[in-house]
């Protein structure tokens, strides 16, 4: 799979751009709705990333990009909510993570990507191809 973060704020996915965080789901691709995180906004500096979210529970390890500078907070109730479900979390900075992408069959790839802005060009969650 093509993966890169282009730039501070910009992600792209197999040529497709966005500048808004994703969240990848078993190879599908949707934006990050934080609504759920927002309250924790303020504790953090920044909306953190909580099991509130609609995470991607779906496989053995949840790749989280914590954007170009690894500013994106993990909440101790998602890392606790891993352990429960027997998920490794990988948090590193987004390019590091894109950079996970490329080996992994699209089935297996559970992942969520900030990119710092929000206003995105996701529409419906669109399929992905991932090749090594």
């Amino acid at each position: 799979m093509h993966a890169r973060l282009v730039a501070f704020g910009e992600l792209e996915l197999e040529g497709e751009r966005y500048d808004r965080d994703v969240v990848i789901d078993g190879g599908r691709v949707r934006p990050r709705k934080k609504s759920p995180s927002k309250a924790l906004r303020d504790r953090y500096g920044h909306t953190p990333l909580t099991a509130a979210e609609r995470i991607p529970w779906g496989g053995r390890t949840l790749i989280v990009g914590t954007g170009a500078d690894g500013a994106l907070p993990v909440a101790p109730d998602l890392l606790a909510e891993a352990r429960r479900r027997g998920v490794e979390v990988r948090a590193l900075p987004t390019a590091d993570a894109c950079r996970l992408l490329a080996g992994l069959d699209p089935d297996d790839v559970h992942a969520v990507l900030h990119v710092t802005r929000y206003s995105g060009r996701i529409g419906q969650a669109s399929r992905i191809s991932f090749s090594a």
